[in-house]
């Protein structure tokens, strides 16, 4: 398929993209969530995965814990690639699906994909990364999902690092700041960047 009024979002873990991502809805871009088509096939593949980490990841309503499982899964590679393997071919075919209605249209729209740079499995020439220093990561994890500084590290190191990301990117907008400077930075951006597209 062919990306051509693509972007890609990414980002670090706590570097401020769902809030980019609610910002652009807001200005009135489509924007494909992955992380939302993976709860919903987390769900929908209960199962198997179920199958794969036991009874232990599941809550009291029966449905799959994602910090219970974010807790195994970020502590062991081997298995974090076995969840990877039942859910990340889902995730693609929904996000093509969606995709190609977008395409129709022929007006930019984003594609929300935090491992986009990592995995590299979606031909996506624009990207747009938001960035920020890893103690504010670590510090937003903290206050925001109640996380050790050893549970924030797992997570950020589970990623590529951010330098080689910023290095990859085709637009970077540093989230060091308040809010209002981030959507200052995100004004900027599809002012000066996504009116030339």
């Amino acid at each position: 398929m062919n990306f051509k009024y693509a972007i890609a979002l990414s980002g670090g873990i706590a570097s401020g993209k769902s809030t980019v991502a609610s910002l652009l809805k807001l200005y009135g871009y489509c924007v494909i969530c992955a992380d939302s088509i993976a709860h919903r096939v987390l769900e929908e593949n209960k199962d198997s995965i179920v199958a794969v980490f036991g009874d232990e990841i599941l809550g009291g309503d029966g449905k799959i814990e994602r910090k219970k499982l974010g807790g195994i899964v970020f502590s062991n590679a081997a298995l974090r690639k076995e969840l990877e393997a039942i859910l990340h071919p889902k995730i693609k075919a929904e996000i093509l699906k969606e995709a190609q209605k977008e395409e129709q249209k022929k007006i930019p729209y984003f594609v929300d994909i935090p491992l986009f740079f990592e995995r590299g499995d979606y031909p996506i020439a624009h990207s747009l990364l938001i960035a920020t220093t890893q103690e504010l990561q670590i510090e937003r994890l903290k206050k925001r999902n109640g996380f050790s500084e050893q549970e924030a590290l797992s997570r950020i190191n589970a990623q590529m690092p951010l330098g080689q990301k910023r290095a990859m990117a085709s637009y970077v907008i540093e989230n060091c700041s308040s809010l209002e400077s981030l959507q200052q930075k995100l004004e900027c951006y599809l002012q000066e960047y996504l009116s030339k597209f």
